[in-house]
């Protein structure tokens, strides 16, 4: 069974840092990219955000703008985890963050969703003063 599960959610003053984890199991970890998404569900009408990719070894890694070198994806292919490391956080990137598998190994996922098929449930932070 593949699972994918996030911790290192919480609240935070902005300016302030906050890693991400996503401890994955069930497939071959290194055969895939991975993905971060977001979701500002407290903002009607948001949509579902692309925010990071990496590559299955680590390798290359992929931003979205809005996170203006502010994000740093990396893997940890001994822990089977993925992590999110955000730095200088400003209240926009308050969201439920989720981890999200490609879904062909070896490949470079698009910023399509059906890419992409599995998820964590997410995990959401808070910036706020």
């Amino acid at each position: 069974e593949v699972r994918l599960v996030e911790s290192g959610g919480g609240w935070v003053q902005p300016g302030e840092s906050l890693r991400l984890s996503c401890e994955v199991s069930g497939f071959n970890f290194d055969d895939y990219a991975m993905s971060w998404a977001r979701l500002a569900r407290h903002i009607p009408g948001k949509t579902l955000e692309w925010v990071a990719t990496i590559n299955w070894n680590g390798s290359s890694t992929f931003y979205d703008d809005s996170t203006e070198g502010r994000f740093t994806v990396s893997r940890d292919s001994a822990k089977n985890t993925l992590y999110l490391q955000r730095d200088s956080l400003k209240d926009e990137d308050s969201a439920v963050y989720y981890c999200t598998k490609s879904q062909l190994p070896f490949k470079i996922p698009t910023r399509r969703w059906g890419d992409y098929d599995y998820w964590g449930k997410g995990a959401r932070v808070t910036v706020s003063s």
